[in-house]
């Protein structure tokens, strides 16, 4: 492949220590001239649900390149680390559910490899620092054009690890979905496409289902569609349903947790 001069980096680090900085320079080190966009170091540690929302929701915007993803709670177990190619750039991070979603944001796999040539590693590679000793240093390589299949052996595609389907059950009155990810703002982002919304009254009942009292939301287009305080059911930045509160935070007046499911009726 020809070089493809970004890579992007996200994972469940922190900040706190020198994680981060260890990969940029051991990209730096492989691929001087290559830059390197952090899209976040703060996924919750071991959420790989949530890396990979933000994974998927973010790199359609990004130049088409090497997109390193690390939440990786099992790290040195026998689960696979692999890169993935697609119409829109390269993946790579571990076999655990994190990279499919992705993919086929940027088009679909179009191949898979393995990541198990020793020359394209760190020449002792920790088995708890994968994002240092494995997936940066192949990230770098394949940057800089080196072919995807000198990375390791081909994978199947269609036997990639894979996150279970998020709960969503519609019905005449609405729909009942699960919290895919909290964002900074505490904004509650469901696993419902926009069009459940269609046909829904601008006044709307959300909560757990089966949960007294509910909570009344106005059905929106922007957060200052509601009052002060208001909740709003709106369409979010990636296409899906959400919940935000005006001047607050929605997933503290809900009580919810990524994995729970809300209840959004008219």
């Amino acid at each position: 492949m020809s070089a493809t001069p970004w890579i992007s980096l996200t994972t469940d680090y922190g900040l706190a220590d020198g994680f981060v900085a260890a990969c940029h320079g051991v990209i730096a080190r492989l691929a001087p001239t290559v830059r390197v966009i952090d899209v976040t170091h703060l996924v919750p540690p071991a959420d790989v649900r949530r890396g990979a929302a933000v994974l998927a929701q973010t790199v359609p915007y990004l130049p088409v390149g090497v997109h390193v993803a690390v939440v990786d709670p099992g790290v040195g177990t026998a689960r696979r680390g692999v890169a993935l190619a697609t119409p829109g750039g390269l993946l790579v991070g571990p076999d655990n559910g994190l990279l499919p979603d992705a993919a086929g944001a940027l088009g679909g796999v179009t191949a898979a490899v393995r990541l198990a040539e020793p020359r394209w590693l760190a020449e002792r590679v920790s088995a708890t620092f994968h994002g240092r000793d494995v997936f940066a240093p192949v990230a770098a390589r394949l940057a800089l054009g080196a072919p995807l299949a000198e990375a390791g052996p081909p994978v199947d595609p269609d036997g990639l690890v894979r996150l279970p389907t998020p709960t969503l059950i519609a019905d005449d009155e609405g729909f009942t979905a699960e919290v895919l990810t909290v964002d900074h703002f505490g904004n509650v982002q469901v696993a419902a496409s926009a069009h459940l919304l269609d046909g829904l009254p601008a006044e709307l009942r959300v909560g757990p289902p089966g949960a007294e009292p509910t909570r009344t939301a106005v059905r929106g287009r922007t957060f200052g569609d509601a009052p002060a305080d208001g909740l709003v059911v709106y369409v979010d930045s990636a296409g899906l349903v959400a919940v935000a509160v005006n001047g607050g935070r929605a997933v503290d007046l809900l009580r919810v947790a990524p994995g729970d499911v809300l209840r959004v009726s008219g």
